[in-house]
This record gives C-alpha cells, structure tokens and sequence, in this order.
C-alpha cells in the first residue's frame, strides 16, 4: 500500500504521517516513511537546489529538477519497500508538482499529469491525504517552524513566495482532488494533532 500526505507549507504534513505510521505499526503493518524532494541520494543533493532561498530556477527547470528526484525515488526507494510488503508512507508525491507547478506557477495541470506518470512509471499512491488549511496559518506555522531549526534559509524558499500563490496551491489541491475523489481524501488541518489524526484514522482503517 502506498500512501502520500498533500498539503500547504505548515498544513502538518510530517506530523500526520508520523502519527499514521506509529497507528499503522500497532495495527501489525510494516511501513516506512519517506520524502519529497530528498528521499533518494540524488534527492537529498536535488533538495538543496529546489528549497534554498538562493536559488533562482525558472517554472520549468524546477519541474524537470522534482519529476527526476521523483523517478530516482520511485526508482530507489518506493517500488522495491513496496515489493517486499511494505507499506510507503511519503511527504509529498507527485501531486504536489501538478499542484504547486500547475495552479500555483501557471503550467497545464494535465501535462503535469503526463509528466509525472512517465516519471513514476505509472506508480500512483493508493491514498493521498491532503490537509487543507487556512494559509495564513500554515505560512506562520512554516516560517516558525523553520526559524526554530535553523532552516529558514536552506529550506524556505516556497515559504518566501508571496500570499496569493500559496492562495492558489490550497485551491489547486481542492480542485485536483475533486477531480480524483477515488484516491485523493481532503482532511480538515486546523485544530491540534490529536484531532487532525481523528479525521485520518477512518481512511486508513478503511485503506487496510
């Protein structure tokens, strides 16, 4: 079973895969947890070059750099965890390319699509959870976030893009995800952990 965890900056992505993976675990399920971009070698190295606030990359070298960490994880990482039984729990997938590189930067959502399924060799998630929050708040949760470990210049560039463009990428998940209700489930993000897990738990129970 392969399942992805969507969403803003700070909409609690890595917290809720967390969460899952420890309910999965008590539930006898062998899982592993992985990333985007960054859970293969060539993506830790990638991930530095698409998140420093240095970086200036245009809309399509950005996508090409995410659709080859993609492959490489896919490659490396995914398929052979899930070939052994394993379940894949991943933060982001190539959801959030259609999503940021499509609604967000102005490229065709559906060649996005085209892309990414070459790119993953037709490996889509089995479930994807998008946690869906107010982006004041998950831009405020980011920066702090990342202030608080150091990372804000390494790893803070989306969290630097203007308002209306994480305005967008929150739309463009509502939008993708109506398009794709047989996989893609919209989970309400605002409250605290505990009630956000809540809100998941029955799609994973369901997922199993």
């Amino acid at each position: 079973m392969f399942i992805t965890f969507e969403g803003i900056e700070g909409s609690g992505k890595g917290t809720a895969l967390r969460r899952s993976l420890e309910w999965l675990a008590e539930q006898g399920c062998n899982a592993v947890q992985t990333r985007e971009p960054g859970g293969s070698g060539l993506g830790a190295s990638l991930r530095s070059l698409l998140l420093h606030t240095s970086s200036r990359i245009s809309s399509e070298a950005e996508l090409f750099l995410y659709l080859a960490d993609r492959a490489q994880h896919v490659e490396e990482i995914i398929r052979p965890a899930l070939a052994s039984g394993r379940t894949v729990l991943s933060d982001r997938f190539a959801d959030s390319t259609i999503v940021y590189q499509g609604y967000g930067r102005g490229l065709d959502p559906q060649e996005l699509f085209r892309l990414n399924d070459l790119a993953v060799k037709g490996l889509w998630p089995d479930l994807t959870l998008v946690l869906d929050l107010d982006v004041e708040v998950g831009l405020e949760r980011a920066r702090r976030r990342n202030q608080e470990q150091g990372l804000a210049e390494s790893e803070g560039r989306f969290e630097a893009e203007a308002l209306a463009f994480h305005a967008k990428v929150r739309d463009g998940y509502r939008q993708w995800a109506a398009l794709h209700p047989e996989r893609i489930r919209l989970i309400d993000a605002s409250g605290s952990p505990e009630e956000v897990f809540a809100r998941i738990a029955p799609y994973l129970a369901k997922a199993l």
